[in-house]
């Protein structure tokens, strides 16, 4: 027989997992009466919930096709040493060497514009940045925020607030209702660069949490970096894929809306993109493909290309070193750099409610500069450091 589970004299070992969770939370909810994988539910109340003007609509919006539109990155107006930013930090510190910032003692809304320069240019740089206790930035600063750094992207398909004139917003959404639906997918399916097959894919995109699960209730997002990802291939597969280009489709997404009830606001694209591109910033080269939106390689056999993008693929969402894994809170920013990224959420947060909200603003058309460099050589040449082991003809330091 099972042990049973005992919460100060009481035995909650017959409760569900939503009961179970409500009578940790009754019970003081601390080390002396901790369960194991069960975190307590912060139950919403449907009559006064403050954040019920944010729920997600699909309003039945057309608009028209994308056209080009101009983009002036604000990253090449900042600092090097982001002095403007990070003087008014209070602690700053990286997740891991390839990617993931935090920065603790800034409030978003009073950024100026000296410091969202430098935050671009370190965003371009570290891939994610990220910001907790932002409660006073509203969605007009993250507009705002938004706006500065480009043009914003509004989605054909995904939900918006239901409030009136927020188009521009992205709604992520799941309730206490709501199901698991990973199943539904292949394993690792939901990595993606958002709106890749846009004629100018995002850059600097921010995502606010508004409500979530308490800590270790999951949820997490997870980000890979594309310019580790390039410098995890071989010089032999950086030269071949260097020259090829991928297509990029909107059409199982638009289809997925129409299959669900749902209008989709505009015409679904399939744009081709270069596999490698370089971004303006940084001058490093980023392996842009994504499981989520690039169907095939141009140029080259269906088989070749089935295989190329398998193996790609695999590096992006295989390869821990290149990854960063942010545990959220509420009032928690996160603003990430589209074009040299790829993220995944984490579904096993249930029976919690998750609700964020996105800004995405419109980068440049995607290109490849052979002038392009390596994130790991430019780096190396500057820091001294050892080039990387590809071949494996060299003993390494891997000892776990």
């Amino acid at each position: 027989m099972a042990p049973s589970v005992v919460l100060n004299g009481v035995d909650i070992s017959s409760l569900n997992l939503k009961d179970k969770g409500e009578a940790v939370s009754a019970l003081g909810g601390n080390k002396h009466n901790y369960v194991p994988g069960i975190t307590p539910v912060n139950n919403c109340s449907e009559d006064d919930y403050p954040y019920d003007h944010f729920r997600p609509a699909f309003p039945e919006y057309s608009w028209d096709s994308l056209k080009h539109v101009p983009y002036e990155d604000k990253g090449l107006l900042g600092d090097p040493h982001y002095c403007n930013l990070l003087d008014a930090a209070t602690d700053v510190f990286d997740y891991t060497p390839k990617i993931g910032t935090e920065i603790s003692g800034i409030q978003l809304r009073n950024l100026t514009d000296a410091q969202k320069n430098d935050l671009a240019r370190l965003i371009a740089h570290r891939g994610v940045v990220f910001f907790r206790g932002q409660s006073d930035w509203d969605v007009e600063d993250q507009l705002a925020l938004g706006r500065y750094f480009g043009i914003l992207h509004k989605h054909a398909t995904t939900a918006m607030p239901k409030k009136e004139g927020l188009e521009e917003i992205h709604v992520v959404y799941t309730d206490e209702k709501g199901a698991d639906q990973s199943a539904w997918f292949p394993v690792g399916y939901f990595w993606h660069s958002d709106v890749t097959y846009e004629l100018q894919p995002p850059s600097y995109t921010s995502l606010k949490l508004l409500t979530g699960p308490p800590r270790g209730g999951g949820g997490d997002t997870l980000w890979s970096s594309g310019y580790a990802a390039y410098d995890a291939l071989s010089l032999h597969m950086q030269k071949y894929l260097e020259g090829l280009t991928a297509l990029h489709s909107a059409e199982e997404q638009a289809q997925g809306s129409i299959q669900s009830g749902r209008h989709v606001r505009r015409e679904p694209v399939i744009t081709e993109h270069p596999i490698i591109r370089v971004n303006p910033v940084t001058g490093w080269k980023s392996l842009f493909i994504n499981p989520g939106f690039v169907k095939s390689i141009v140029g080259i056999p269906k088989a070749e290309s089935d295989a190329i993008l398998k193996y790609l693929n695999t590096v992006i969402m295989g390869t821990p070193e290149i990854h960063v894994r942010f545990s959220w809170q509420k009032d928690s920013v996160a603003i990430w750099d589209n074009r040299v990224t790829n993220h995944s959420a984490t579904y096993g947060f249930h029976p919690h409610r998750r609700h964020a909200i996105r800004v995405t603003p419109h980068g440049e058309v995607p290109y490849f500069d052979f002038k392009g460099k390596s994130q790991e050589e430019d780096l190396a040449e500057k820091y001294g450091y050892k080039p990387k082991n590809k071949d494996g003809s060299r003993f390494g330091n891997y000892n776990d």
